[in-house]
């Protein structure tokens, strides 16, 4: 990524966080986290990478609440970072988050001394 898309990703960043917790009122999105947003070269198409706090349930139902909701966090986007065209939105979960938990029990499994030896 150039420069300049690094800087528009993190200002996406930014506001998409503020827009998800403070605009959206749909029922179907729980606690979301925006953990990263990557943007293309172009800044036509931006990925926007979510966490979200329960089960397997809840985070389809967040999923599928924020697709719904693309046209009106797109036109918000575009009303808070002037930009010719605002990306197009693509929202996926972080799996990084459950990754480095899973790594940490896995080290803490192997410091911990174990009782049958």
């Amino acid at each position: 990524m150039t420069m300049r898309s690094n800087r528009v990703a993190e200002q996406m960043k930014k506001e998409l966080s503020e827009i998800i917790s403070r605009k959206l009122k749909d029922p179907r999105i729980g606690f979301v986290t925006v953990t990263d947003v990557e943007v293309t070269g172009d800044l036509q198409q931006a990925t926007v990478y979510i966490s979200v706090l329960g089960d397997d349930d809840v985070k389809e139902q967040t999923l599928l609440g924020l697709s719904k909701s693309k046209g009106f966090i797109r036109s918000e986007i575009g009303q808070r970072i002037r930009l010719r065209k605002t990306p197009e939105l693509a929202f996926e979960f972080d799996s990084s988050i459950a990754y480095g938990n899973r790594i940490d029990s896995l080290l803490r499994d192997i410091k911990e001394p174990r009782e049958d030896q």
